[in-house]
């Protein structure tokens, strides 16, 4: 008995073998090409990174500096920030893999699409520029533009451009940042910003931040500039 059960296990392997090279040989190889790697990205933020439609979710990455779309694979990766998809999509890959990703995305200069026009009364659209523009002293809250350069189009090295993402992303951003489910390196200056402001100023700043048309030469970051806190993102 035993020599006819090995019998008929050795025999099962070998086809197993069998079937399991001959399979592989039929399988079509994909070219190892970086549109390839990226395909899965494409399905969300475009082929070129463009994000998928102001009223949509899904946030531009082409244009934005390498150092913050390394770090942001990486906290993925490391469960810093918990979108799930992007979780599961980033959780064995090295930081090499992550780091040719970002240098690709940030090289890549696709045209802004049209922005939204969250519905706001002109009391909230005020408010939202003046978050944007000014900031409020009386709350220690700086104005965006101070970090994420003039035409809020990101700084060198490492902040990002605002124009052209969706409301829906902005204000999901900002409440994760104030409730501490999002957690960036330390020091965490969008946190500390975050905790300042009300849940109706999330709002105003988030609709006014969308509404924004891209202005020419709107693909430039702005040169490093002294912020006006400490950020662990942006080295001072």
């Amino acid at each position: 008995m035993r020599v006819g059960a090995l019998r008929v296990a050795t025999t099962f392997l070998a086809g197993f073998l069998l079937a399991t090279s001959a399979l592989a040989q039929d399988t079509p190889r994909l070219a190892d090409t970086m549109q390839q790697r990226l395909a899965a990205c494409a399905i969300c933020h475009g082929e070129q990174g463009e994000g998928r439609g102001a009223a949509e979710y899904y946030p531009r990455l082409g244009g934005k500096p390498a150092d913050y779309l390394f770090a942001q694979l990486q906290h993925f990766r490391d469960g810093r920030r918990r979108y799930p998809q992007m979780v599961y999509l980033m959780r064995f890959m090295t930081d090499a893999y992550l780091r040719e990703i970002a240098d690709h995305y940030a090289k890549l200069q696709p045209p802004h699409l049209a922005p939204a026009n969250p519905s706001a009364d002109p009391r909230e659209r005020l408010r939202g520029e003046v978050l944007a523009r000014t900031g409020d002293p009386s709350k220690n809250v700086p104005a965006c533009t101070s970090c994420h350069g003039r035409t809020l189009t990101g700084m060198a090295p490492g902040v990002p451009g605002l124009v052209g993402l969706p409301v829906d992303y902005i204000a999901a951003q900002l409440g994760a940042w104030k409730t501490g489910l999002r957690v960036a390196t330390p020091p965490d200056c969008m946190h500390t910003i975050a905790q300042r402001l009300s849940g109706a100023d999330i709002a105003a700043v988030s609709k006014w931040l969308a509404s924004q048309a891209a202005s020419p030469g709107a693909t430039a970051l702005q040169p490093a500039t002294k912020l006006p806190l400490r950020c662990g993102s942006q080295p001072s």
